[in-house]
């Protein structure tokens, strides 16, 4: 039998484990149930594929993300390890074969979410493979104290029964002490051996910035740091709006997010992978099975949702161990921003009943119908026909994908693509011999202006208010453009497929799933609210915050974040600034520009400067974003 470092070597190239995948592996092959809590880029995959590999049988894997399982069979067959995902979609025919290659294929990977569990055929057919081991990704998915908490992972304790000689191998990236506790707990593990690497990342500086420009902030950090570099963004136009502007600077840049086609993302992707452009601009789509260990720099933008998120995306950087930043820009506008995007938008049992009935109408599912029948799905048609807002909307019908009521797919994208082909002027040069259109037109022009760039999904509803017109007369001027080679334009009819995964019962099925949504949301406003303290803490090192926050305690402060840089600053020369700064404000309101111009310090003097003024309610920030002296 090889061992675990020839399965290594063979397949993946790499001469050693990181830490602790070796230990973990040697755990799961003894026979026991182990727990790895290993911090994003610590190659949790391995920690189950090579101990599968030396084994004779199967490894079963259960996640919740499509995506991932899909990613991580496409790469165990291209190193042609016979793996297999049973995703959502697939009929019960081809997933009556996929289970036969299974069992009579010699394969040795079946993905499946924890949803497929609950068919008591699949688990039938389950329970007739010679499993190996089970290994259960995103395992704070099991409790109720983790983000993104799934009722159906509850269900794989009732595997043990089934293979009470198989192992367990639980994995996540980030877990509290309280979720780990619960994981071990719910999964029913029994002496689980418990590995846990420290969240402690010694080589990336930490760094938060309020900055009233942060495309001039940006623009200052990538010149100084002409390495890799990611920029995390909350949505897709954010994406090609910041990797325009960064283009007008100089800087090569692309952009990636869940609406682009395939080729689109693979095009982008790999322009940024190869070193072809420095910079990928990017929603939280990016990042799973990124391997790519000399990035630089992490550019936060807006506010991520959760600490959680945050630490995933920010230990992108440095995976070469060699210095690297992990930055946060935030704005006074950050935090009511945010509160809209994450809080506001909660649905509570009321409207999540609502929603669920008025979406049964829609599909005409009578009560006591609808199991396993599948539908095609345009998310804004849906909120426009009943008046309910998208985002809540959007949220609410994910909730019941968590809650296994329905299926939601992933492969999210808007119902019409397009892009000009010809050149700008050729364009306006159009408009003015066509006014009739020209309000269309110029409405797509002025919310989409990447869209000379590369194909950009189209919200239909949006343009109609902006233009003040009717959908049938956007398609038929799209049309014309289209047949005059002035754009090239695909009209999908819809966006997404929703599975109904059970029976139409209204009240019944709401007030099964509802006791989850008032403690989910309680959670997201803590998991917020640990995102400000990060944000507004500014007596702490950034790196205690972190792992303070996973229940990690460290007495030394890192040296290197932006608190521990803002201590070494000089008391005289942060007095002398501070002078200048009321000197020039006593004659007229500034920015923190115009101050570092006329001052010539530096920008972080400056910040540093102002951020005691306003701490010590000697000055106050205007609106418009200019410094004023309070009276």
């Amino acid at each position: 039998m090889q061992t675990a470092l020839q399965i290594l070597q063979k397949y993946w190239k790499h001469d050693n484990f990181r830490s602790p995948q070796n230990e973990i592996i040697n755990s799961v092959l003894e026979g026991n149930d182990t727990f790895g809590l290993m911090p994003t880029g610590g190659g949790k995959s391995i920690c189950f594929q090579v101990p599968a590999l030396m084994k004779d049988g199967i490894c079963l894997v259960i996640s919740p993300l499509v995506a991932l399982m899909k990613d991580q069979v496409q790469r165990l067959q291209k190193l042609d390890i016979k793996a297999i995902a049973l995703t959502g979609g697939i009929k019960s025919d081809e997933m009556i074969t996929l289970l036969d290659n299974c069992e009579f294929g010699n394969y040795k990977f079946l993905y499946l979410s924890p949803e497929r569990l609950q068919s008591d055929w699949i688990l039938e057919r389950i329970k007739n493979l010679p499993i190996n081991l089970i290994a259960i990704d995103e395992a704070h998915c099991v409790s109720q104290w983790g983000h993104d908490f799934r009722p159906a992972y509850l269900k794989i304790a009732n595997l043990k029964t089934h293979f009470p000689k198989v192992p367990f191998l639980a994995l996540t990236a980030s877990a509290t002490k309280t979720v780990l506790m619960d994981v071990i707990l719910l999964l029913g593990l029994e002496k689980p051996v418990v590995f846990q690497k420290s969240f402690a990342r010694k080589n990336i500086a930490y760094m938060v910035f309020e900055v009233e420009d942060k495309l001039y902030r940006m623009d200052q950090i990538l010149k100084k740091n002409p390495q890799p570099s990611i920029i995390y963004v909350r949505n897709r136009k954010s994406c090609s709006e910041t990797a325009l502007q960064l283009q007008s600077l100089g800087f090569k840049a692309t952009f990636y997010h869940g609406g682009l086609a395939i080729k689109e993302k693979e095009k982008n992707m790999n322009l940024w992978m190869n070193e072809d452009v420095q910079i990928m601009v990017a929603t939280n789509a990016f990042g799973m099975g990124i391997d790519k260990s000399n990035v630089k720099t992490v550019i936060h933008i807006h506010l991520p949702e959760s600490i959680e998120s945050y630490y995933q995306e920010a230990g992108r950087a440095g995976r070469n161990d060699l210095k690297a930043f992990a930055i946060f820009l935030t704005s006074p506008s950050d935090k009511s921003q945010a509160q809209s995007q994450f809080i506001n938008v909660l649905p509570d049992k009321k409207i999540l009943t609502q929603i669920y009935i008025k979406l049964c109408a829609y599909f005409q599912i009578a009560y006591g119908e609808g199991i396993n029948e599948q539908f095609s799905f345009n998310l804004n048609r849906f909120c426009q026909k009943y008046g309910f807002p998208t985002l809540k909307t959007f949220n609410a019908i994910q909730f019941l994908d968590r809650q296994g009521v329905l299926n939601l797919s992933q492969e999210y994208s808007e119902r019409i693509t397009m892009q000009f082909i010809i050149p700008s002027k050729e364009v306006i040069r159009y408009v003015s011999l066509n006014s009739m259109e020209e309000p269309i037109i110029l409405a797509i022009l002025r919310t989409y202006p990447g869209i000379y760039e590369t194909q950009t999904a189209i919200n239909l509803s949006l343009i109609t208010k902006k233009a003040g017109c009717e959908e049938k007369d956007i398609n038929a001027i799209l049309e014309k453009l289209k047949s005059f080679s002035i754009i090239e334009y695909h009209k999908n009819n819809n966006d997404a497929t929703i599975i109904f995964n059970e029976v139409r019962e209204d009240e019944k099925t709401i007030n099964r799933v509802s006791k989850y949504l008032e403690n989910q949301n309680k959670q997201k406003i803590h998991r917020f609210n640990g995102v400000l303290n990060y944000i507004n803490e500014k007596k702490v090192c950034k790196s205690k915050l972190i792992l303070d926050y996973f229940g990690e305690k460290n007495e030394t402060d890192c040296g290197i974040c932006s608190y521990c840089i803002s201590k070494e600053t000089k008391t005289v020369n942060a007095s002398t600034i501070t002078n200048e700064i009321i000197g020039l404000l006593k004659m007229q309101d500034r920015s923190s520009r115009e101050i570092q111009k006329l001052t010539k310090n530096t920008q972080d003097d400056i910040i540093f400067a102002l951020q005691n003024l306003l701490e010590n309610n000697k000055i106050s920030i205007r609106s418009n974003n200019k410094y004023t002296l309070k009276k």
